[in-house]
């Protein structure tokens, strides 16, 4: 009962923000969710030693732990900046989005679509990902993703209704992926993350330096289907900007075995995740365990 006491307050306290935070301007906004951050970090003991060992990973043996310590504590800045511009995504207008957003390769998407097979897009928990896909949909792509599912299923529903409030289509991670595959046969973009494993499945790689455990479906969704694959991801510039990069797209090789051409498809995923984090581990919103060394047992 207590659990879900808890839960149903955690909705309605969502329900409260999606109604307040929107009526806050930015320079008030972000300052007030840097505290809310900030709040976080020294509450949430478990989640802030696993930014630290994160950052540990990414940075190796030459961090100093007053910088391993000082990007942590940046890490639950950026996390809840995040939350503020979903809460204010439905409010947000296209001219807004536009001055916002600074897109970098776009050329390299429109090159992954000429082929004709849509795109199999994979990007990391970095930057701001709601507004990143927003200017996207504003440049006539269709996107649809998978979206982990959340306690309770209401709280579930609203933040389905927050980030598809532009037109992005979720589904249900743990479900069907059918729809997917629909998506890259109208020559649509198919989002899958390339940094966290929610469903315990993937493969090991070297991530790093060290092994981790990494989600693999968007690799094998590119073999399945011959859609090229394309890493994307966002950084924040500023409070409110941001920039989307978009790298040269990548097809699974047809010679060789299926593990070299699997192989082949990770590599450049990996290549472009630590490409993005090496340069600003304090925007990698990851609070869990990826490497196999942190996972408990």
């Amino acid at each position: 009962m207590a659990r879900l006491n808890r839960s149903t307050m955690l909705y309605y306290l969502y329900r409260l923000a999606g109604e307040l935070v929107p009526r806050i301007p930015p320079h008030v906004g972000y300052p007030l969710f840097s505290i809310i951050g900030g709040i976080a970090y020294r509450l949430n003991a478990r989640a802030r030693a696993q930014v630290r060992s994160n950052i540990h990973h990414v940075l190796g043996d030459r961090a100093s732990e007053a910088l391993v310590a000082r990007l942590a504590r940046a890490t639950f800045d950026y996390i809840a900046y995040n939350y503020y511009d979903l809460f204010r995504l439905p409010t947000l207008t296209e001219q807004q989005v536009s001055t916002m957003v600074h897109v970098t390769g776009w050329q390299n998407v429109e090159e992954a679509l000429s082929l004709g097979k849509g795109v199999v897009m994979t990007s990391a928990h970095f930057g701001n990902i709601e507004i990143v896909l927003y200017a996207m949909l504003l440049r006539g792509v269709s996107i649809t993703i998978p979206a982990e599912r959340v306690e309770p299923p209401e709280l579930y529903e609203y933040l389905t209704k927050l980030r598809t409030s532009k037109g992005l289509k979720l589904i249900p991670i743990d479900g069907p992926m059918l729809e997917l595959v629909r998506t890259l046969r109208r020559g649509g973009v198919a989002g899958i993350a390339g940094d966290r494993n929610v469903i315990g499945e993937g493969c090991v790689v070297t991530f790093f330096g060290a092994a981790a455990r990494l989600p693999d479906g968007h690799v094998r969704l590119a073999m399945r289907t011959g859609a090229p694959l394309v890493f994307g991801f966002s950084r924040r510039v500023f409070r409110d900007r941001y920039e989307a990069t978009f790298l040269p797209h990548s097809l699974i090789p047809d010679a060789g075995s299926e593990e070299e051409r699997f192989a082949a498809g990770m590599a450049y995923v990996v290549e472009g995740l630590e490409k993005a984090i090496r340069e600003h581990p304090e925007q990698w919103a990851i609070t869990v365990p990826v490497w196999i060394e942190d996972r408990p047992g």
